[in-house]
């Protein structure tokens, strides 16, 4: 393994250059969920050059396959989102790759995951003859968007009809450095369900609001005390959120509009809490607005499950970390409310999800957060990803 380690240093380090290279020309043309074409189209012309089979279940994304050159049973995946945020960026700090596509934009780092895994391929390719058993390459589509591209992926039965025994997927992490993994065992990301709420009242004129029921009073009332449901209906040691992210009504100084509507998000680790709390926003609503003479429509839609690490897996992460020049894995001091749709594959495989450290003062990409449109992430992250990944592919405990 020490020689195999040599090796993948090596490869790392010569084709770091391109692989930046890669993620700068993705960043600059970002697609957003399910409409990723080009990217794929870059995805699959690096992949068939590199001699891996491609394997095409849904429109967008790809699935590769390289069989290793030593006998061996071991079937392993990787996985790389690929879409971008339907949202504008800014920053001077990354000027020179800023998005050319209006309304699209990869500042949660997938840009850097799809690098990150075909600089990977890369390096796998030139030690083929080495690798035991069959490497599965997952660029997935559609993770900001649900149903989520990797529940849809799942569906077609293609990692299970190639006999993946474990899977691997890794997040830029704007609170680590570059060379740091960052891992949990069991629960590390929440389930993120949505839910839209309609506030129906009466429409009228500003000047006489005694003869319309505002919806946007109503509405004011029930965000209040909405968050009342967290700290009053949850038990204090689950961890939970509420939030209201949109609210949208109205159209003129002087009008009392019909409705107001909302979107927002709930965070869980559970099903079960998910839909308690889903019950007693639409509860609290429906009372606060029936109170008022208006009316609601609600829609609770459930997102992705829970991300949940095998121990194994986690422990296996480490494993090569500490063998790696350069890379340091660490815990993460608890779970992370955020959501990823890297849950469904943990459904039927084991595996594990870690963050890579990608934030440093030089790149600017220490101080925001993932969707922030000044998000950013430190290239230098590539090296840590690529070795981590490839390391993976050779650590005896990375299967069952």
């Amino acid at each position: 393994m020490a020689s195999i380690q040599h090796q993948i240093d090596f490869l790392v380090q010569q084709v770091y250059p391109d692989v930046c290279e890669i993620r700068r020309d993705l960043h600059r043309n970002p697609e957003v969920s399910y409409k990723e074409i080009r990217t794929t189209e870059v995805i699959v012309k690096e992949l068939s050059t590199l001699g891996f089979e491609v394997l095409r279940p849904l429109e967008t994304g790809c699935v590769a396959v390289l069989h290793g050159g030593v006998s061996s049973s071991r079937v392993i995946a990787l996985r790389a989102d690929i879409d971008a945020l339907p949202m504008d960026e800014t920053g001077e700090h990354k000027a020179a790759f800023l998005s050319q596509n209006p309304g699209a934009a990869h500042c949660c780092g997938h840009d850097v995951h799809t690098a990150n895994l075909l600089g990977t391929a890369r390096v796998l390719a030139q030690l083929k003859e080495h690798i035991p058993g069959t490497v599965v390459l997952v660029f997935q589509p559609g993770e900001e968007k649900l149903p989520g591209g990797g529940r849809l992926l799942m569906e077609t039965g293609v990692l299970q009809g190639l006999g993946v025994q474990s899977i691997y997927g890794m997040h830029t992490y704007p609170f680590a450095k570059p060379g740091e993994i960052k891992v949990i065992k069991g629960p590390m990301m929440a389930r993120p369900d949505e839910f839209t709420l309609k506030v129906l009242g009466k429409g009228g004129h500003a000047a006489s609001p005694h003869l319309a029921v505002d919806p946007i009073v109503i509405s004011a009332q029930i965000v209040t005390l909405l968050q009342s449901i967290i700290t009053r209906s949850v038990n204090p040691l689950e961890p939970a959120v509420l939030t209201v992210g949109k609210i949208e009504g109205g159209s003129a100084h002087n009008v009392i509009p019909a409705s107001v509507s909302m979107l927002g998000t709930i965070r869980t680790f559970s099903a079960e809490l998910a839909n308690h709390i889903s019950d007693k926003i639409q509860a609290t609503a429906s009372a606060v607005a029936e109170a008022a003479g208006g009316s609601i429509e609600y829609t609770f839609s459930q997102g992705y499950p829970a991300v949940v690490n095998t121990d194994w897996a986690v422990d296996a992460i480490c494993d090569v970390a500490d063998g790696l020049d350069g890379v340091e894995a660490s815990f993460l001091s608890e779970p992370v409310m955020a959501g990823e749709d890297f849950s469904f594959y943990q459904q039927e495989i084991p595996g594990s999800f870690m963050y890579l450290g990608s934030g440093s003062p030089e790149s600017g990409s220490d101080t925001y957060n993932w969707h922030h449109p000044l998000y950013n992430a430190d290239e230098r992250s590539l090296i840590t990803g690529m070795k981590v990944m490839c390391g993976l592919v050779f650590a005896e405990n990375s299967t069952p």
